[in-house]
């Protein structure tokens, strides 16, 4: 597997090594070993989530909140998406800053979001399957978010406003301006 620091270094491009011949295709889709000599800390994976999405629908922007933040290993299993993290430690030197990335069943790269991110996708194939691994339980009593359509994040989701299918929950998320934000300074691998 090779690994791929992004616009923000923190956020990871993981591209898996693919064997393929007649028959099909082989892969490693995670190693935590090689992750975590990449990275520089561990990540202590426990819990796995699988969503299912048609196209135009917009899932998130979705953070937990210490003590129960979460780094996130994303990828898709079937169709396209435009994978987003948005910067929220406050004092960091790209606060506020987002990355998007195409992950695709096609393109198999996966996307590791650490802690003190906002996270979110949209679909952009007719339906898609997307994986993650969570580094803590989800724990809704420190549930979060920021609006997906904020101006100040000014994130291009690829599609019209009149394209995209959100939950209530994401209609109503604050202002980045208003959001809750994580300390750039505490170590959230600590908690």
């Amino acid at each position: 597997m090779e690994f791929e620091r992004t616009a923000i270094p923190d956020v990871v491009i993981c591209k898996p090594k693919v064997f393929g011949d007649h028959r099909g295709y082989f892969m490693e889709s995670f190693r935590a070993d090689r992750l975590e000599a990449f990275l520089g800390y561990k990540v202590n994976f426990c819990q796995d989530n699988e969503s299912s999405s048609a196209y135009g629908v917009l899932r998130g922007l979705h953070y937990q909140l210490p003590p129960y933040p979460q780094s996130k290993l994303v990828r898709v299993l079937e169709g396209k998406v435009i994978d987003v993290a948005v910067d929220m430690r406050k004092g960091s030197p790209t606060f506020g800053k987002s990355v998007a990335v195409a992950l695709s069943a096609e393109n198999k790269q996966q996307l590791f979001i650490p802690r003190g991110f906002a996270h979110g996708f949209v679909v952009l194939s007719e339906t898609a399957r997307f994986f993650y691994k969570c580094d803590n339980y989800y724990a809704p009593e420190v549930d979060s978010g920021v609006a997906f359509n904020d101006p100040e994040l000014g994130i291009d989701w690829k599609l019209e406003a009149d394209q995209l299918l959100l939950s209530d929950k994401d209609t109503k998320q604050p202002a980045f301006a208003e959001a809750t934000y994580f300390d750039y300074n505490q170590n959230l691998y600590d908690l």
